[in-house]
């Protein structure tokens, strides 16, 4: 599907406000491209999230809408990754950009959350921007505090995934599928929740027949165990799952390495990915790819489309912002060489029912499989 992204600057001015991963430097700080010199006093920062700036997923995602950024804008800027994975490692990043003049700060992922929390009470003159979590104290049942120098941005995952499984549930047409999920979090929910009724849809609507038993739909518990992702989806393949959804992070790098391993042994299996357009993950010969599709949420125009409201004086501080259908923040890669030109118009129809309200698709489990 070929969609333009609305900015989020013009998104900001339509939203409803909601109530309010040892320093190790990890990247270059860099001038503008080509060598030229940026705007005074604009530094963006940027601190990673558990995993690597190459991750094919939130650190790189949000990265690479830096980078872009630096393209039109010519600011420097700069990541850090922090030794762990506490408040206190994110926090000491913060500072670390903080001291060095980076005050506009970016950190993809709910572990943010504390730490953004107190950093925007003590940096008062920075402004940061928080993917996939809003600030809060830590205590149980913390409200939401979205300071005027914060943003907080969030992805309606239930509609990428509800598309995602129209398109798997529409290609394999009556085989089994599966969903492998890390951390038992409300982004990955929503993902497996969204593709369950989109393969409900399908079934119901498009002639599929595809079926999801709940011993295939698992929470391995974290973004990074690469062999229990093999294993699980080892053992999903052995029950005669045909495709697997993986919104798992390094999890969900295991599922795809013991799909090309199957792939490359005759087997017909599948990987959904997840976040961003996985495909080249899931090249095993030439430029054939286990990834029939990807849920994606475009997480790099987020963070572009921040830096440039900051630029343009537009910043929408205090407000959360939620990127969905109909604002085109969500949906299937660009290209998806592996599914067929009916089955994406198909798809694309079901993402404009989305869009126009039509199909309304659940944020909640409800009667799904768990």
């Amino acid at each position: 599907m070929k969609k333009g992204v609305l900015s989020l600057i013009s998104l900001a001015l339509s939203v409803t406000m909601l109530a309010g991963c040892g320093s190790k430097p990890a990247s270059e700080p860099s001038g503008g491209a080509g060598g030229e010199t940026p705007k005074a006093n604009f530094m963006v920062g940027m601190v990673t999230d558990a995993g690597t700036i190459d991750d094919k997923s939130f650190n790189q995602g949000t990265y690479e809408g830096i980078k872009k950024a630096n393209e039109d804008f010519k600011m420097k800027y700069k990541y850090l990754k922090p030794a762990g994975q506490t408040e206190a490692d994110y926090s000491k990043e913060i500072t670390n950009l903080y001291d060095a003049g980076y005050k506009f700060i970016v950190t993809p992922g709910f572990k943010f959350e504390t730490a953004v929390f107190k950093a925007q009470d003590k940096y008062t003159d920075a402004k940061f921007v928080i993917i996939d979590g809003t600030p809060n104290s830590g205590e149980p049942d913390a409200p939401p505090v979205v300071k005027e120098n914060t943003v907080s941005i969030y992805f309606a995952e239930q509609e990428s995934g509800f598309l995602a499984g129209v398109a798997t549930a529409l290609h394999v047409k009556d085989g089994q599928a599966g969903f492998i999920g890390g951390l038992e979090i409300p982004p990955v929910q929503k993902f497996n929740w969204g593709f369950q009724q989109g393969v409900a849809y399908a079934n119901e609507n498009l002639g599929t027949k595809l079926v999801i038993n709940k011993e295939n739909v698992v929470y391995q518990g974290s973004f990074d165990d690469v062999a229990a992702g093999s294993q699980l989806a080892a053992q999903m393949y052995d029950r005669g799952v045909n495709v697997i959804f993986a919104a798992a992070g390094g999890v969900g790098v295991g599922a795809i390495n013991e799909a090309k391993t199957r792939v490359q042994n005759g087997s017909d299996v599948w990987v959904v990915g997840v976040d961003v357009d996985q495909y080249q993950d899931g090249v095993y010969e030439g430029d054939k790819s286990v990834i029939l599709t990807s849920a994606v949420k475009k997480i790099d125009h987020a963070a572009y489309d921040m830096i440039k409201a900051e630029m343009e004086g537009k910043f929408p501080g205090g407000q959360t912002l939620t990127l969905d259908a109909t604002n085109d923040g969500i949906g299937l890669p660009e290209n998806n060489p592996n599914l067929s030109d009916d089955v994406l118009k198909q798809v694309d129809e079901v993402f404009n029912k989305i869009k126009g309200g039509e199909i309304k698709v659940s944020a909640e489990q409800g009667d799904l499989i768990k």
